[in-house]
């Protein structure tokens, strides 16, 4: 997983409870992280790059004349980054496969349709027996294919 990517986010989210708090700075270095992990033309980049103060009367006031009781652009800042750290420990790191699907992709490629129906189906049917009757089904394969598939996960 993308332990090391959350651990980052969560500390810039530290930051934003500084009292020293630089918003320039902490986007500049929030964007360094997130360019890292996402690529430039991920949502979240360009969502962190969009904060800004707007120092507009309406923006500092509620319409009650009450000023607001929290840092709005902190308050979004951190919901951001919040959604950022659940896509990564939900769908994993971007462009990152797991290793499962290549193998069943390539798998796919190199069995006929019918091999890779009942591969398939004894895969979905979790059953005491199911690492002998994946063997048997691999077994089908010959030398060369089992190579190629091999190869293709070490490549991946």
């Amino acid at each position: 997983m993308a332990e090391k990517e959350i651990a980052l986010l969560n500390e810039q989210i530290e930051k934003l409870k500084q009292q020293s708090f630089d918003l320039e700075a902490w986007k500049n270095q929030t964007l360094l992280f997130l360019n890292r992990i996402f690529g430039g033309s991920h949502p979240i980049v360009k969502m962190v790059l969009d904060l800004k103060y707007d120092y507009s009367s309406w923006h500092l006031r509620e319409a009650t004349g009450n000023e607001k009781s929290g840092d709005p652009v902190k308050m979004q800042a951190h919901e951001i980054l919040d959604a950022a750290i659940l896509e990564l420990q939900t769908l994993g790191l971007p462009g990152q496969t797991r290793s499962g699907d290549i193998a069943r992709e390539l798998l796919q490629q190199e069995m006929t349709g019918k091999q890779w129906k009942e591969l398939n189906d004894t895969l979905a049917n979790q059953s005491e027996n199911q690492t002998i009757e994946i063997r048997e089904k691999l077994s089908q394969l010959s030398k060369e294919q089992l190579v190629e598939i091999l190869a293709g996960i070490l490549n991946s």
